[in-house]
């Protein structure tokens, strides 16, 4: 519990403020998808972080489908990672336990969703 309000604090202060995050990020090309289908197919601002983690935004501060502002994906060990959602009020929701794709590596596949960054 207490390594998940980690990550939680940990991804709301990483997407406080839009604007820095997109200064050090770089452009990329995202697909996000729910339950196998995309929701969102288009430009995002890509920062990584050591270790693998990443966070994606929309670019000039718009929002993913949903009302997301951001996307967290947060290595917890090789090839897993939890991955949350930032809303624009702040408080981040937890999508679940993602793994890499074997397919695609730059993709990130959960039981219902997928976040892939080009």
């Amino acid at each position: 519990m207490k390594l998940a309000l980690a990550l939680a604090a940990a991804t709301a202060a990483a997407f406080a403020s839009p604007a820095p995050a997109e200064a050090a990020g770089r452009n990329a090309r995202c697909v996000i998808a729910s339950n196998g289908q995309p929701t969102y197919r288009g430009p995002c601002i890509f920062s990584a972080e050591r270790g693998g983690t990443f966070h994606v935004a929309p670019p000039r501060g718009r929002e993913f489908p949903g009302g997301q502002t951001g996307i967290s994906v947060e290595i917890v060990e090789p090839g897993v990672a939890e991955v949350y959602g930032l809303t624009p009020t702040g408080p981040a929701s937890r999508w679940g336990t993602a793994v890499r794709s074997r397919r695609d590596r730059a993709c990130w596949e959960g039981p219902d969703f997928s976040v892939c960054a080009y």
